[in-house]
């Protein structure tokens, strides 16, 4: 019943509050907590966030293992392109010296070759080539290679061999000595007085079998041969020592 008068009590102040100023509030004590509610539904999913600036490397504190065993081999590769061919080494040292050979046969000097010729000039008949000084007139001629029709010489026996000459001339005298087609060496005299002088010269030269030698004047400088009965002019040659085929 008290109860009730209160609540009566409460509303007539209620009532009259916009009449009269509130001096003091009647208030209820506070209510229970009602039970939670059911748990909501997911919110959508955000955006995707900026990418972040890179992190610091981390120190490494693992310790490092031993090293392992080796594998099994592969299978051998194809070969590849031949390279160019590399410089040459350095020369090797000296091998071991042979066994001491036995000794050869004494040498026959009549059984070596012994080509030699000399031949004089006097009044010969032309040649096709009148460039040749042909020196017509045999002295010696061992083996028969000098020519006296041509004014050549042929190799029959591979060596070195000497050739001289000695030519006297009237005039001027140029003089070259011919060795398969090739000059090997030339003399030239000057005589502006007519007088009689002799030209003279020679060399050692190397031959091969069938190779020709022989004396040819040059006619723009000078070819005033001498081939009176007075002075003789003479050219010869001999073999120093063969070289073998």
């Amino acid at each position: 019943m008290a109860s009730g008068v209160g609540l009566a009590v409460c509303a007539l102040a209620l009532i009259l509050d916009v009449a009269a100023p509130q001096e003091s509030v009647c208030q209820a004590r506070n209510g229970v907590d009602g039970q939670p509610g059911a748990p909501g539904r997911n919110g959508r999913t955000g955006q995707k966030g900026d990418v972040g600036e890179p992190g610091m490397a981390g120190r490494s504190t693992g310790i490092r293992g031993p090293k392992g065993d080796p594998g099994q081999p592969g299978l051998p590769g194809t070969s590849g392109n031949q390279g160019y061919r590399g410089p040459d080494g350095p020369l090797g040292p000296p091998g071991i010296p042979g066994d001491k050979g036995a000794k050869g046969e004494v040498g026959n000097v009549m059984k070596q070759p012994r080509a030699a010729f000399s031949a004089s000039r006097n009044n010969p008949d032309p040649t096709p080539n009148q460039n040749v000084v042909v020196f017509n007139v045999i002295i010696t001629n061992q083996d028969n290679g000098y020519s006296s029709l041509s004014g050549e010489f042929t190799c029959k026996d591979p060596g070195y061999y000497y050739f001289a000459f000695q030519v006297v001339s009237s005039g001027d005298l140029c003089l070259r000595l011919m060795h398969k087609g090739n000059i090997v060496a030339t003399f030239c005299d000057t005589n502006s007085r007519s007088n009689y002088q002799v030209n003279s010269g020679g060399s050692v030269l190397k031959l091969a079998q069938g190779d020709r030698v022989w004396l040819e004047s040059d006619p723009q400088e000078g070819n005033h041969i001498y081939d009176g009965s007075d002075a003789d002019s003479v050219f010869s040659g001999f073999l120093l020592f063969p070289t073998g085929p």
